[in-house]
């Protein structure tokens, strides 16, 4: 499958953009005073991150994705 300059620099940004939005993310979550009891976490912050990881992880994925299919189109 062979993917458009813009399919994969709309992929690539997408990786990014969820780099720089989740992290943001999760600190706001971190701060929050539900996300704590009695120094514990509670079940609002460990739903929140692991979100946060998921959501970072496909990013990452989509990301490398968006990469590869730039470099293969300036190679061809």
């Amino acid at each position: 499958m062979t993917l458009t300059r813009r399919a994969s620099l709309f992929l690539l940004a997408f990786g990014i953009w969820s780099w720089v939005i989740w992290p943001t993310f999760l600190k706001n979550i971190w701060a929050d005073p539900r996300s704590w009891t009695d120094g514990a976490p509670t079940g609002f912050f460990v739903v929140h991150a692991l979100l946060t990881a998921a959501s970072l992880l496909f990013g990452t994925i989509i990301g490398v994705i968006g990469w590869r299919a730039w470099i293969a189109r300036r190679r061809s």
